[in-house]
């Protein structure tokens, strides 16, 4: 299965109807939590995501909002007593605020917690089959943001597959190998297949448009990135480090985004359709207005 979670899309201050931010991938066997802020674990609770179930926690900077959640999260691992460790990404400058956060009050501390700080843009994770990377972004502080990256494969054919004789084990030899021997012929990974492309999600949190937002969207089957502003109010989004619904959008265009997820409203806003309609206006894709507590699918594989 692979989808987001999403726990919460305000920015700076909870409200009635939105938590602070928090985000749950859910790929494959990983679990990756983005940007816990205050109230996460309730949210959690909330949605039926267990705290066994995250393998990664991924922090793009330290201002509240996105990171006041973490001393909540870790504690409850370590009393469910989960048994995977889980690596914790952040940018390295925060390191202080990260070790207050990790032990910000007394708890029965079982978890094992791997921090792994951030410096520099690039791969930071690598698993067997996609990589986890981060770009530095423009808040003011230091800021990442992340992108996982499926690496591309092959599609088998059941029709070609039959007409080259190639069945039960030998199937997995060839996806293994690249080639199998059948009846004394060589049959290649490539006469049986088609090129799968990879699938990638990206996660941009606070930033003016600068060139790590580009690179995080490119190619994405799901980004989900900030608009805490509308256009209208695009002085205040330079000012304060952020975008608006219109420039997130027109990321998206030209990167080639499948499916537009935005998120970190500012209260000031209390018709979420508004941001759907200024970002549709500029991007042909699919747009989701995120709402707490929601589920949305990574999409299909390009074909």
């Amino acid at each position: 299965m692979r989808e987001l979670v999403v726990l919460g899309t305000s920015s700076q201050v909870p409200t009635k109807a939105r938590n602070h931010n928090g985000y749950f991938l859910r790929w494959d066997e990983e679990g990756i939590l983005f940007d816990p802020g205050d109230g996460t674990q309730r949210q959690m609770t909330s949605v039926g995501v267990a705290a066994s179930d995250i393998t990664r926690i991924c922090v793009t900077h330290f201002h509240g909002d996105h990171c006041l959640g973490l001393p909540g999260v870790i504690q409850r691992i370590s009393l469910d007593n989960a048994a995977r460790p889980v690596e914790a990404y952040f940018p390295a400058s925060g390191q202080v605020y990260f070790d207050r956060l990790r032990h910000a009050s007394v708890f029965y501390d079982a978890a094992t917690i791997n921090p792994v700080k951030v410096d520099k843009g690039g791969q930071i994770a690598t698993a067997k089959n996609w990589v986890l990377e981060a770009r530095q972004l423009d808040h003011g502080i230091e800021t990442y943001g992340y992108r996982l990256v499926e690496a591309d494969g092959r599609r088998m054919l059941p029709e070609l597959l039959k007409r080259h004789g190639v069945q039960g084990p030998a199937v997995g030899a060839l996806q293994r190998d690249g080639s199998v021997t059948v009846d004394g012929r060589a049959v290649a990974v490539e006469d049986v297949s088609v090129p799968r492309p990879g699938q990638r999600f990206a996660f941009v949190m606070d930033t003016r448009l600068c060139e790590g937002v580009y690179a995080l969207a490119d190619g994405a089957d799901l980004l989900v990135i900030e608009s805490t502003y509308l256009d209208a109010d695009a002085g205040l989004a330079a000012a304060h480090g952020h975008l608006t619904a219109g420039q997130a959008a027109r990321v998206a265009a030209e990167c080639g985004v499948r499916t537009l997820v935005l998120t970190h409203f500012s209260q000031r806003y209390d018709d979420p359709t508004r941001f759907a309609e200024e970002a549709a206006s500029v991007f042909g894709g699919e747009v989701v207005v995120a709402e707490d507590l929601t589920r949305i699918r990574v999409p299909a594989r390009r074909p």
